[in-house]
């Protein structure tokens, strides 16, 4: 069996598409979202870049040498992120020392059993996260202010261009992984694409 971002998101679509059309992106898009909901959502993405950034790092440790500079510029993306959100967080007036709300630690300590998963579910798993932000953000067309910086920030072509090079790099990995790898990737995207729709939704309900 051989298995491509490509057919991920092929075999779970519904999911995906609910993890990238989301009323929280479409209320940014029309105006209709409001601050507080906003502010619930940024703060929580701060504290979930934190330890997406970790996730990142350890996987250093299994990442063939070819893949190391794509991660590495990834790494050094995730420090100016989280520069920009505190500098985000001080205009907003925000507290960035907020708890996690409940999705965040379940997605937060989802990301961090994922340094147990052999390579191909890391690859996967990081090239899953980084696309549902620059399609999310992309999908709903243009973003007015104070929103078009965050829309810009995920949803340019460069980013993008780095989504595209992870696929590129997980798809290596996948395609030569055993049929158990391979069901562990898909069971994941999906894990991914349902928390993903759970971290828009927390705005709402939080």
């Amino acid at each position: 069996m051989t298995l491509t971002c490509k057919d991920l998101v092929t075999i779970h679509a519904e999911a995906w598409e609910r993890a990238t059309v989301h009323p929280f992106l479409t209320g940014c898009q029309r105006g209709t979202i409001t601050a507080a909901q906003f502010n619930t959502w940024l703060v929580q993405d701060y504290l979930f870049v934190k330890d997406f950034t970790r996730m990142v790092g350890k996987m250093l440790g299994a990442a063939p040498d070819h893949h190391l500079d794509v991660l590495l510029a990834g790494l050094m993306a995730l420090k100016d992120e989280l520069l920009w959100f505190q500098a985000k967080a001080e205009e907003r007036g925000l507290k960035l020392e907020a708890p996690r709300q409940s999705t965040c630690s379940h997605y937060c300590d989802f990301m961090a059993g994922l340094v147990l998963e052999p390579y191909p579910v890391q690859a996967t798993a990081l090239w899953a996260i980084e696309a549902a932000y620059n399609q999310g953000w992309q999908k709903p067309g243009p973003m007015p202010a104070p929103y078009t910086e965050f829309a810009d920030r995920w949803g340019n072509p460069g980013f993008t261009d780095y989504v595209k090079l992870l696929a590129t790099q997980a798809d290596e990995v996948l395609t030569q992984a055993s049929d158990h790898t391979q069901a562990l990737a898909s069971t994941t995207f999906l894990r991914i694409a349902n928390l993903e729709t759970a971290f828009w939704q927390m705005a709402f309900v939080a």
